[in-house]
């Protein structure tokens, strides 16, 4: 099973597979492993995919009787900040793939199907595609696994990521990580700074 690293300067994109050494007789299947640079722009609020950081695949290419068949996963690092301390977070995150890619000569067939089932007069029509489901396509030879690996991960990521399960925040009086304060870290015996001048007015005792 071959595994390459895919450069940033590929013309193509380090998320494109060229499929020409498969066959479109449905059964014949493919399996290859890349490292791959992540693309921009894979974030939430509080948690990202590093731009250009490593992301490992692990894929099979199955060419059934619509199109190609993609299986596999995806591990992407994650680096963030705790929602709770604001302190940095680093784990990972891996995603599953199961998408049908049609081959590119099936794309015109819809709007051939639509304009048949204008000159009709029996009533019947071909069923409509489903609403909200988008299709993908091949290129010719080419697979662009992108779009469907940017929604994967990104549905994947934290949205509110921690640094421990137990991690108790920061003190609301003057916002020191509570971890590093320790447990006896209390305001209780400070004075409020908008009373100090007051206690300058209490008479002394004797």
């Amino acid at each position: 099973m071959p595994s390459t690293r895919s450069s940033l300067a590929s013309p193509r994109g380090p998320l494109v597979f060229d499929l020409r050494s498969l066959s479109r007789q449905a059964g014949s299947s493919r399996a290859e492993t890349r490292i791959v640079p992540a693309p921009a722009d894979l974030r939430l609020e509080l948690a990202t995919v590093p731009e250009g950081s490593d992301v490992e695949l692990s894929l099979k290419f199955e060419a059934v009787s619509e199109g190609v068949l993609v299986t596999g996963t995806a591990t992407a690092p994650v680096a963030g900040e705790c929602a709770r301390c604001l302190g940095p977070v680093t784990s990972s995150v891996t995603v599953s793939f199961l998408e049908l890619y049609r081959y590119a000569d099936d794309r015109p067939r819809a709007k051939r199907t639509a304009r048949s089932d204008q000159g009709r007069t029996d009533g019947y029509a071909e069923p409509a595609e489903e609403e909200g489901v988008e299709e993908r396509f091949l290129d010719g030879d080419l697979l662009d696994l992108e779009p469907e690996f940017r929604d994967a991960v990104v549905l994947a990521l934290p949205m509110s990521p921690l640094c421990r399960e137990d991690c108790p925040g920061l003190c609301v009086e003057c916002g020191v990580p509570l971890a590093e304060a320790g447990p006896g870290h209390t305001h209780e015996d400070q004075t409020d700074p908008r009373w100090a001048e007051l206690t300058k007015l209490k008479p002394k005792e004797g």
